[in-house]
């Protein structure tokens, strides 16, 4: 039924859980996982993005951002994720799962439907942080956009802070 899962990943803690059941699915259906980390500077703890033409930002009094210091922590991050998916994948070899890996620039909704669709994934599992209302709006939501657009079936992994608590 699975055969070929794709994680999609960032650096957010509910990446754990994700990854923990993505690996339990491989596990269980023999299947093979193509973790994958969209760069973008939409992610939580990603730098700053720098509008195109502007070559220092000041931030506050005596603080100011050169491109060239962007660039650096860009580079830091790049290469953050790029351990981050590498000691994913060696985890997920060492349990008899075949895992390989890729990292991409651009928009995570968007990027996430073409890989699946690209590398033929028969699903996909993401977090979702259960954002919804005027700050899915504002913010958007990258796991809504996948599950109205995925070439494949979607399992949407749920943040604790997202469950709503049932009254007693």
């Amino acid at each position: 039924m699975f055969d070929k899962i794709l994680v999609a990943l960032d650096r957010s803690p509910l990446a754990d859980a994700v990854f923990d059941r993505a690996l339990d699915i491989a596990k269980a259906k023999s299947a093979e996982l193509m973790l994958l980390h969209v760069l973008s500077g939409e992610e939580d703890g990603s730098p700053l993005p720098i509008p195109p033409g502007m070559e220092r930002l000041h931030w506050s009094p005596g603080s100011e951002l050169t491109l060239e210091s962007w660039r650096q922590q860009w580079a830091t991050f790049e290469g953050e994720c790029w351990e981050d998916l590498r000691s994913r994948t060696a985890r997920a070899n060492t349990a008899g799962v075949v895992a390989q890996f890729q990292q991409v620039a651009g928009s995570a909704g968007r990027t996430i439907c073409e890989v699946a669709r690209t590398w033929g994934a028969d699903a996909i599992v993401l977090g979702t942080r259960g954002r919804s209302g005027v700050l899915e709006l504002l913010l958007g939501s990258t796991s809504n956009y996948v599950v109205h657009r995925a070439p494949c079936t979607v399992l949407a992994v749920k943040s604790p802070s997202a469950t709503p608590s049932l009254p007693k």
